[in-house]
């Protein structure tokens, strides 16, 4: 075989001399001339692209004066495109400023990019329907990015918001894992207060937030079980949060209480690229109640059976009599609730793609324990695939997102909190030596004993979102979206046989079971087009779509009694009874009509018009329907010629917005007589029992929004602050009208003439501190001031809320005693006789207004950056008003705050508790009972807490193209705060409090 090669004997080098020459003489026939220029050779120039602590994926890279020479870093920010060695690139990156950078040869050009903090002006926000320039936007739009979420070791979305938002209040409600949060945006609208929740739309598909789980199974959480918990914060690459009416007009009906979008993370252009994440952890209680010990105790249980005259100690004082041991001591709440839950966390990720096509596919998984006593264990695990494709010619675009996440949880079907804080402190040991539960000759209920009644549930929940659109003409876009989410749902209680005292001989025919299985689907539809143009000096675009949607939820609720051997307890068919104590189906249709009008003229005055017209299924016939519609505006003084050479003022938008929107968060069927199954049996048959009376009057309520902003930017945006003033006024409420007790109703749900306004004030500041040189520093500050009130609400005194609300007051508002002090004489907690009638009672005395709402609330945020390492840190504050630990009468068998020990002694005694009683004195048991209700029950319980904490470092690998990343992060590690109590957040008394919580893990990219 013979091999030829073309540069075998300088055949290379004949054939170009020969192609030179044949060249040049062709041109000398044409009589043209012929200007030749070398063409440097080019090669694949190579590089990673940083902020000087980590990649950054999705930055543009291209070579000046070439077109058609463009390339995106991908997830580990590195890129590679074709150059030549004298060529300069261009890297540029929204928020960071744009680089040119000489090859002068190189074959890995490595880039740091400097933020520019004035280009975040160009960021745009998601504002549902369609995105706006930050710089442009004429509503309130508060927004976190999954820079936030990654630093925080937490499993609920609404946890990430914390402190991160102005306007936006949260409360975790409980620390017991898959445990829900508290959210207000900018206050409480409605008077019930189920109809308070934000809307929330993941993916441009509304996700419904109302409860799935029921009150005979949910005994565990201070609420019902919450789907919220399961979207995964992980798949989250920002969320938005819109607060005024041009921001939420457009969402209608239900935009009355705040928007928060969640958009999931997608794929970018580039090689494939993989992420793993790892990380552990463990998490215990922020703050324990400082209780008596054993002796102090002792001491005020003796002293509660002298002041009551009694030297013979009853047999039931097993605590005192010498049943139990005297000199025992247990710290029940380190025992209870002491334990170290214990975190895991796994994520991978794959993603990538052409310019024309990406895609991502990540998975994770999340397992906790509890702080309980027990083998507890909570499992949350999900998917996330995204595909985006666009035609060649960019006009045809198709985006598919879809997500799954499981939870499965297992826990005691009580929390433990308040038998922790109440057991006496010499209360018998838990185990026998043989191991079993110790029942201390049936002289107390044994804390543990619970522990096999457990509550188990397991959610299944999909969601999936398609979008299609064409550009028909340039800017002339048609745009559909297609929605589907399916939940399900399940909970059981169980409560075995073997939870009471075996001296009890009960067997499992005493054995109970509780199911409840709740199904939820929905699609949605929304077709939409888009028109964009100039105008005179200006561009003006225009919005119009619908929305068609379908919902429908099923809910059974079962009850079985009396197995033939706790092994069937969760066989209800085992059960000698079966009852249903709740078989419900409801429908929800809803379907509108939407447009928007924005005209940007000069890049200067902007003018922004939002309208939708809503029809829902939850309404009858003639209030079906409903308008709601908003304007807004804003002037970028910044830009007018009289300020262009006011060097130091960077940005100044003024802006203001005015409109409505509403609510039908009621629930299904109101407006109709409606029955339900009763369960019970008569005459062999089952009977229905009426639950709602018919009402064809029902309708809308209405949230009338106005809002003024000032947004200013000084020194190139390197001080960026914002101001904004709002007051929303909620009007037609919807509320329980009260009903003669002859029509077997309590009340009647009807629009009364009641309005609730909210208003405040909202200030934000963005600083860059060191922006140069190696280290950089950004700081971030919010705080909130929100006034709430009820304006009117007409009959109040003669309604059966007029204990409950008072005019020109919040809703949020509790009536107390006015508490006096200690009868010196007595020992008896003492209160003022408002109506002077000569008596106290809770109608004439209790009337004291104490206001549970934040006064102001906010969080401060830093970022320091230094080469490879990160530190970020947060602190949340709060300022509230919040109840103490409840004592009440004190003296009784059961622990209380060691502060007590200073009690009333005898006369003339200025002691701030009152006399102890073992409950025998009726007039210090009622003292006691009022304390608790009174203005010495409230304290100020405002807290600073160091929220969150992450220190990051990236292990400098040079020449590897894996990239490792260690870290560790922490969250409610410190609380700064006068409360004396335990833990100051909290809506609920006698539930867990919030975990504090450290993790450690690592970053792997390759």
């Amino acid at each position: 075989m013979n091999y030829f090669s073309f540069y075998k004997g300088g055949r290379a080098l004949y054939c170009l001399i020969f192609l030179g020459f044949i060249l040049a003489f062709s041109s000398s026939l044409a009589g043209t001339k012929r200007h030749f220029r070398f063409m440097p050779q080019q090669s694949q120039v190579q590089g990673t692209i940083t902020d000087g602590s980590g990649p950054l994926p999705g930055v543009t890279i291209a070579i000046k004066n070439k077109v058609n020479s463009t390339a995106i870093s991908d997830y580990n920010g590195q890129y590679s495109i074709t150059a030549s060695p004298s060529d300069t690139l261009i890297v540029s990156f929204i928020g960071f400023k744009t680089s040119y950078i000489p090859i002068n040869g190189r074959k890995i050009v490595d880039v740091k990019l400097l933020y520019d903090t004035t280009t975040l002006q160009e960021v745009r926000v998601n504002a549902g329907y369609y995105s706006v320039k930050e710089s442009e936007r004429t509503g309130s739009i508060a927004r976190i990015t999954s820079k936030d979420i990654e630093t925080q070791p937490v499993t609920n979305v609404l946890a990430t918001m914390q402190g991160r938002m102005a306007g936006v209040s949260i409360t975790q409600t409980t620390g017991v894992p898959g445990g829900g949060f508290d959210i207000k945006i900018r206050g409480q609208n409605s008077l019930r207060a189920d109809a308070n929740a934000p809307l929330y739309v993941i993916d441009g598909v509304p996700y419904s937030s109302d409860p799935v789980g029921h009150g005979q199974t949910t005994t565990l959480f201070p609420a019902l079980t919450s789907p919220i918990n399961g979207i995964n914060p992980d798949q989250i690459e920002s969320i938005e949060v819109l607060k005024d009416a041009d921001a939420t007009s457009i969402y209608g009906s239900r935009g009355a209480n705040g928007v928060v979008l969640i958009t999931t993370k997608k794929g970018k252009s580039g090689k494939t690229t993989f992420i793993v994440n790892a990380s552990t952890g463990a998490g215990s209680v922020t703050k324990f109640v400082k209780l008596m010990d054993t002796a102090q105790y002792l001491s005020m249980r003796r002293q509660a059976y002298a002041n009551d005259g009694i030297t013979s100690y009853p047999a039931s004082a097993y605590d005192i009599n010498g049943k139990w041991d005297q000199n025992r001591y247990t710290d029940w709440q380190k025992e209870l609730l002491g334990g170290t839950s214990v975190f895991t966390d796994i994520q991978g990720t794959v993603s990538g793609g052409s310019q024309n096509t990406n895609f991502l596919l990540s998975g994770n998984y999340h397992t906790e324990t509890t702080v309980f006593p027990g083998e507890f264990l909570y499992k949350k695990g999900g998917s996330q695939f995204s595909l985006n494709h666009q035609s060649e010619n960019q006009k045809f675009k198709i985006q598919f997102s879809t997500g799954y996440t499981i939870q499965d949880n297992d826990q005691p079907s009580s929390d433990l909190s308040t038998v922790a804080q109440t057991l006496a402190p010499n209360a018998p040991a838990l185990y026998n030596g043989d191991g079993s539960l110790n029942w201390e000759g049936s002289t107390w209920q044994n804390p543990l004993r619970n522990l096999p009644s457990k509550f188990e549930s397991k959610s299944y929940d999909l969601l999936a979102n398609t979008v299609l659109s064409y550009e028909i003409l340039p800017k002339f876009l048609i745009k559909s979206s297609f929605g589907y989410s399916d939940l399900r749902h399940s909970e059981t209680r169980i409560s075995p046989s073997t939870i009471y005292d075996p001296k009890l001989n009960y067997n499992s025919s005493y054995s109970t079971l509780f199911l409840n299985n709740t199904s939820r689907n929905s699609w949605i539809v929304e077709p939409q087009l888009s028109w964009g143009t100039g105008l005179s000096a200006g561009e003006l675009e225009i919005l119009i779509g619908a929305t068609f949607q379908r919902q429908s939820t099923d809910q059974l609720v079962q009850s079985g009694a009396g197995f033939p051997s706790n092994n069937l307890i969760y066989n209800l068919s085992s059960a000698t009874t079966v009852r249903a104590v709740t078989d419900t189906e409801t429908l929800y249709k809803y379907q509108a009509f939407f447009g928007r009008i924005n005209y940007n003229y000069k890049e200067r005055y902007i003018v922004n018009f939002t309208a939708r017209r809503d029809g829902s299924s939850r309404f009858g016939t003639g209030n079906q329907f409903a308008f709601f519609g908003a304007g807004g505006a804003a002037w970028l003084f910044s830009k007018e010629s009289f300020l262009k050479d006011v060097h130091w003022l960077s940005f100044g938008k003024l802006r203001t917005s005015y409109g409505t929107t509403g609510s039908d968060q009621i629930g299904d069927y109101k407006f109709l007589d409606t029955y339900s199954v009763s369960g019970v049996l008569y005459n062999g048959q089952t009977g229905l029992q009426p639950t709602g009376l018919y009402n064809e009057n029902f309708a809308w309520e209405t949230n009338r929004k106005f809002e003024a902003a000032l947004e200013t930017g000084f020194l190139q945006d390197r001080i960026f602050f914002t101001a904004a003033w709002y007051r929303n006024r909620s009007s037609n409420q919807l509320v329980g009208i009260p009903m003669a007790s002859t029509t077997g109703f309590q009340s009647l749900l009807s629009n009364l003439d009641a309005e609730v306004e909210n208003s405040g004030l909202e200030f934000t500041l963005r600083t860059v501190n060191l922006s140069q040189g190696p280290l950089q520093w950004i700081s971030n500050l919010n705080i909130s001031f929100s006034r709430n009130k009820l304006l009117s609400f007409p009959g109040l005194a003669g309604s059966t809320y007029s204990q409950r609300y008072r005019i020109n007051e919040p809703l949020n508002i509790v009536l107390l005693y006015d508490y006096k002090g200690i009868d010196p004489n007595t020992g008896l907690y003492q209160f003022s006789d408002l109506n002077n009638d000569g008596k106290i009672t809770a109608a004439g005395d209790k009337q004291i207004i104490y206001n549970l709402n934040p006064e102001y609330f906010g969080g401060f945020q830093n970022q320091l950056i230094y080469k490879g390492l990160k530190l970020d840190f947060l602190f949340q504050f709060v300022k509230q008003k919040n109840y103490n630990y409840p004592i009440g009468a004190a003296g009784q068998m059961y622990n209380q705050p060691e502060k007590l020990q200073a009690s009333w002694q005898a006369p003339g005694d200025t002691s701030p508790y009152q006399i102890f009683t073992a409950g025998n004195n009726a007039a210090a048991v009622t003292a006691g009972s009022r304390f608790s209700e009174s203005t010495a029950a409230i304290s100020d319980a405002s807290y600073i807490r160091l929220k969150n904490i992450s220190l990051s470092y990236d292990l400098p690998l040079n020449g590897l193209k894996t990239k490792c990343r260690l870290f560790t992060q922490g969250q409610n590690l410190l609380t700064f705060t006068k409360y004396k109590d335990g833990d100051p957040e909290f809506i609920s008394a006698g539930f867990l409090p919030p975990l504090k919580v450290i993790t450690i893990g690592i970053q792997l990219t390759f």
